[in-house]
C-alpha cells in the first residue's frame, strides 16, 4: 500500500523520496540529507534553506564516523 505524501516529495516514475533512501539501506543523517536534496527545489521557491539542512546532515554523519574511527 502506497502512503500518501506531499507532491514535493514524489519524483518522477512516482518515486518518493522514502522509497528511494530505503533502496539504498541509508542511515538517519544520510537519509535525511538525501530527502532534503530531492525536495528542495519542489517544496520552496528558494531551495537555499533545505540545501543547508542536508549539509547539517551530511556534517552530523561525518562527525558521527569520526568520532567511530576515533574511539581508541
Amino acid at each position: 500500500m502506497k502512503i500518501k505524501t506531499p507532491k514535493y516529495y514524489n519524483g518522477h516514475n512516482n518515486y518518493t523520496a522514502r522509497e528511494v533512501v530505503e533502496n539504498f539501506d541509508l542511515n538517519y543523517n544520510l537519509g535525511t540529507a538525501v530527502t532534503y536534496l530531492l525536495r528542495a527545489f519542489s517544496k520552496h521557491p528558494d531551495p537555499k534553506e533545505d540545501i543547508q539542512k542536508a549539509i547539517d546532515h551530511l556534517n552530523f554523519e561525518l562527525q558521527r564516523l569520526n568520532k567511530t574511527t576515533n574511539v581508541n
